[in-house]
């Protein structure tokens, strides 16, 4: 069985990530991408079909899986033709720019008997990998503290829509649901959501800084975000009843495509930069080998749903649960008040089912 592919976006996503990652797995074919540059996607895609039109890419009879790695807030008008038009959906993160847009795709997916998945690639890198071993190994003990956080170094704020005063821009919006998810796939959903979001560069129009707290009972999960850091913070640093383990440097794998790496090539995914486990009883400390990252997985993944091989990789469930926690943040930071994510008993058992916290 061939899946044939639709990409709507050939932006930064799309060409970065979406589409190598597509041509790299067994199965999908990427036949129609939807942009506004078909010179420049048929220098780097020969042979696929290009149209202007997402919505025609999205409805198209030729394709089986749309994914839509368009702005933000096309990600919920986008998916919805799409799933009309009897095609399986994948949305680039965020999965919408509310929960009511979430929601309201999960149910048309269900009704049409249609896959739809959210691309939460973050949970193949390489140091959260690592970090879910530990855990499960219970090195650490009963986890009480963890720092997560992207950084980015970039002053000046630039001509691009990620940086616009528009819906679902700014970079909690950004980089917050990779890791809204991680911490999700960690420890489940929690209590409570205390946040703060900032504007740091001279002239920036949306938040480019924030910091948001997951609180569970005997545990705090801190996210943290920000375009003005040039290095030198942990990408993880987590404690717990046993020791810490910190965790310097980002996987590998977007630097990678950056370059035209192709996914699966030698090397791929390996992490340069090993943890530092310290033993809290003793204070001796060792190092940690993190496995290598292959975000092809995702796409084996769905490969393998489509087929009905195997479980869908990020489902409905566990993607509202991602944007009850996104949502919950944005109010958290407006109303200045911690906010409890807002599902329903029976979205909250649908996320437990999907889910497997490792602690």
């Amino acid at each position: 069985m061939t899946v044939r592919v639709a990409l709507l976006g050939h932006g930064f996503a799309g060409r970065t990530f979406h589409a190598p990652l597509i041509q790299a797995v067994q199965g999908l074919e990427l036949r129609i991408v939807a942009s506004s540059q078909p010179g420049q996607v048929q220098a780097r895609l020969p042979g696929v079909t290009v149209v202007a039109s997402a919505r025609e890419a999205a409805t198209h009879p030729d394709v089986d899986l749309v994914v839509i790695a368009t702005p933000n807030e096309s990600h919920a008008p986008l998916a919805e033709a799409a799933l009309r038009a009897g095609k399986h959906v994948v949305v680039d993160k965020p999965f919408t720019v509310t929960l009511a847009e979430a929601r309201a795709l999960c149910v048309l997916a269900q009704e049409r008997g249609r896959l739809l998945s959210v691309f939460h690639n973050r949970r193949w890198d390489s140091d959260f990998l690592a970090l879910r071993a530990l855990l499960a190994d219970g090195a650490l003990g009963r986890v009480t503290h963890v720092e997560s956080r992207f950084d980015r170094f970039r002053p000046e704020v630039r001509a691009r829509w990620r940086e616009q005063a528009r819906p679902g821009a700014g970079v909690w919006f950004d980089l917050g649901p990779h890791l809204v998810d991680q911490a999700l796939q960690l420890f489940g959903l929690p209590d409570t959501v205390a946040a703060a979001l900032g504007r740091h560069r001279e002239g920036a129009q949306v938040d480019d800084w924030c910091q948001v707290t997951l609180a569970y009972p005997r545990r705090h999960v801190v996210l943290q975000a920000s375009m003005l850091v040039a290095g030198g913070l942990p990408r993880f640093a987590v404690h717990g009843t046993k020791g810490s383990w910190l965790k310097y440097g980002l996987d590998t794998q977007e630097d990678g495509l950056r370059a035209d790496v192709t996914p699966g090539a030698p090397g791929w995914g390996e992490d340069p930069s090993p943890g530092r486990l310290m033993d809290g009883a003793t204070g001796a400390v060792r190092t940690t080998v993190a496995p290598p990252g292959d975000y092809r997985r995702y796409y084996s993944g769905l490969r393998d749903a489509l087929e009905g091989r195997g479980p869908n990789p990020v489902t409905p469930a566990q993607a509202l649960a991602v944007m009850s926690v996104m949502e919950a943040a944005s109010l958290a930071a407006e109303r200045g008040c911690e906010q409890r994510p807002d599902l329903t008993e029976e979205e909250r058992t649908a996320f437990s089912a999907d889910a497997s916290p490792v602690t």
